[in-house]
């Protein structure tokens, strides 16, 4: 395998080199809240007859810093938690859960929104783990109201004292805002903005994310541009993409969900995704089960390897480069505006440059707007000062139209007799 820049942490060598053998990694979204449960998770997740990561989700007192309430939490009951509380054992507790199931051949990161992330860093780096996920712009502007300035600030030392272990990694979170209705442009840009930014302050290990969202073919080209644009921007140090199953409304009926979850798989084989973060046919109505984990990781194993076999269509090149295009002129005009990407950041959503569409954190112009053709496809209604063209039929949505845009997949794929041939990626995606 070809290296890419600095030498890679553990979990992004995994991740290339099962890449580079024709495999697509799969990863769960889980987490427990009792060491015991969280322990056999990682062990089924290992054992799965797949190509796997692990994941290590926190729970949501964690996420927002509400480490006392965690912390009763687990001396009350920790598996009423939704995710697993770090910062509420000793490290030496987490050490030893993770004993014997975690190495060079099973990474794992840990997974949690948090905007503030100092202290997940600190805990997590004395626990022995060294790659999580998140950044200044994406674990705030979907999730809270926390300015940019604080989120960037806040970024660069946590970045710094990963960056000084071995292995560090951080994988952008900026592909996902709010997981869905964003133009691929958009979350292309500030995916590359992302990582930019990780560099900047020492991470030389990075993923770049991006959440597949409503047209499969343009997924597809999505994640291609990301690829090229990772190439050009980020080639001294060591990348990898990863694209994340549907992360808005999810289909009500297991045959729905298993559906959205196939054509996920089929945007990765066809965009050239190294990993991907799969759902469960559950997400729809609970926290899935380890069972429903395990299951939804080797579904989509089995259908990578029937595309690696059969084919499936290559992304349109025109429309790639579109995409890489537009996303490229995002990330320049970000970083013309201040001689740091975090500088550089606050001041592109200050004027507009950047505008996530229906985002009401203060610090977001809330000037675009999305259209949404009847194939799925994206474009901008509307682009604020953003320098993309706003090709897309024009008009704000009414309440109901929102709606209707936001339930799209999940529509769609409770329909499933709407599908025809997946958006155009070809005979080897539709079955």
């Amino acid at each position: 395998m070809t290296p890419r820049g600095a030498p890679a942490g553990v979990f992004s060598a995994y991740v290339r080199r099962r890449s580079a053998e024709g495999h697509l990694v799969v990863q769960p979204r889980m987490g427990f809240g009792d060491v015991a449960a969280m322990r056999r998770g990682l062990e089924r997740v290992r054992a799965a007859d797949a190509v796997t990561v692990g994941t290590m989700t926190l729970d949501s007192f964690t996420r927002v810093g509400d480490h006392d309430a965690a912390r009763r939490a687990v001396e009350s009951d920790a598996s009423r938690l939704n995710g697993f509380p770090l910062l509420a054992y000793a490290p030496e507790t987490t050490r030893q859960m993770l004993d014997g199931v975690v190495d060079d051949d099973f990474p794992v990161q840990v997974r949690h929104g948090t905007p503030l992330p100092g202290p997940v860093i600190a805990g997590m780096a004395a626990a022995g783990l060294r790659a999580t996920e998140g950044g200044p712009v994406s674990y705030s502007l979907p999730y809270g109201r926390r300015p940019i300035t604080t989120t960037a600030d806040a970024w660069a030392r946590a970045c710094r004292a990963l960056a000084a272990e071995p292995g560090g990694h951080v994988e952008t979170f900026g592909g996902c805002m709010l997981g869905q209705l964003c133009p691929p442009s958009l979350l292309v840009a500030i995916s590359v903005l992302e990582a930019l930014f990780f560099r900047e302050h020492g991470v030389r290990s990075v993923s770049l994310s991006y959440a597949q969202q409503t047209n499969a073919a343009q997924d597809a080209c999505a994640v291609a541009a990301l690829r090229a644009l990772a190439g050009e921007f980020l080639g001294d140090v060591d990348w990898h993409v990863v694209l994340y199953t549907f992360m808005g409304v999810f289909p009500a009926s297991a045959a729905g969900a298993r559906r959205l979850s196939e054509v996920s798989v089929a945007v990765a084989r066809a965009g050239g995704a190294d990993r991907l973060i799969v759902k469960t046919s559950a997400e729809a109505r609970r926290i899935p089960t380890i069972e429903e984990n395990v299951e939804a990781l080797e579904a989509a194993h089995r259908y990578a390897v029937e595309l690696a076999r059969d084919g499936v269509d290559a992304p349109d090149r025109a429309e790639t480069a579109r995409v890489s295009a537009e996303a490229a002129g995002l990330v320049r005009a970000t970083l013309r505006l201040a001689p740091g990407v975090g500088g550089a950041l606050v001041e592109a959503f200050r004027r507009g440059v950047l505008d996530v569409p229906f985002c009401i954190h203060p610090d977001n112009a809330n000037a675009s707007r999305p259209s949404l053709a009847a194939d799925g496809r994206l474009a901008w209604a509307a682009a604020g000062a953003m320098p993309v063209a706003a090709d897309g039929p024009g008009g704000a949505p009414t309440a109901d139209g929102l709606l209707a845009m936001l339930s799209f997949n999940s529509r769609r794929f409770d329909g499933l007799g709407a599908l025809g041939a997946l958006d155009g990626l070809g005979a080897g995606a539709a079955r």
